[in-house]
C-alpha cells in the first residue's frame, strides 16, 4: 500500500483530521461566502431590495451550497443517519448564523457606520467560526 502525499490528504480522501476539516470547510465556505456575496450584491443593487432582506436570502442560498460541499467533501463521518434531520439541524445551526449575520451586518452598518458589503466580510469571518465550530460538535465528527 503506498502512503499518500500531502495533497491527497488535503483534498482527496476522507478524514476525520479537524485540522483538515477546517482546511477544507474554509474552502467550502469561500464558494458558501462567494454565492451569499454575490447573491447580496444582485438582490441589493441590481434587483432593487433592502441590503437586510437581501442579506437574508443571500444567507440562504450560501447556506444550502455550504450543506451540500460539507457533506460531500468536508466531513467523512455523519452523527445523524437521517438526512432530512441533518439538514434540519444543519439549517438550525445555520438560522443562528443567520441571526449573527444580520446582528453584525446591522452593527456593522448602522452602528459603526461601515460600507454593507464591507459590514458583510467581517460578519462571514465571524459567523464562519461559529458555523464550522457548531456543526463539527454537533452534526459531524
Amino acid at each position: 500500500m503506498s502512503k499518500s502525499n500531502g495533497f491527497d490528504r488535503l483534498f482527496k480522501e476522507k478524514t476525520d483530521s479537524t485540522f483538515i476539516q477546517l482546511f477544507r470547510y474554509t474552502f467550502v465556505g469561500g464558494i458558501a461566502f462567494l454565492v451569499d456575496f454575490g447573491s447580496l450584491y444582485f438582490l441589493t443593487e441590481l434587483a432593487g431590495l433592502h441590503y437586510l432582506l437581501s442579506a437574508m436570502i443571500a444567507f440562504l442560498l450560501g447556506l444550502a451550497t455550504n450543506y451540500l460541499l460539507s457533506i460531500l467533501w468536508v466531513f467523512s463521518k455523519r452523527k445523524v443517519r437521517t438526512v432530512s434531520v441533518e439538514f434540519s439541524i444543519f439549517a438550525f445551526i445555520g438560522v443562528i448564523g443567520l441571526g449573527l449575520n444580520e446582528f453584525f451586518m446591522w452593527f456593522f452598518t448602522e452602528q459603526v457606520g461601515t460600507y454593507y458589503l464591507i459590514s458583510k466580510i467581517l460578519s462571514a469571518i465571524l459567523v464562519y467560526l461559529w458555523n464550522f465550530g457548531a456543526r463539527k460538535r454537533i452534526l459531524f465528527t
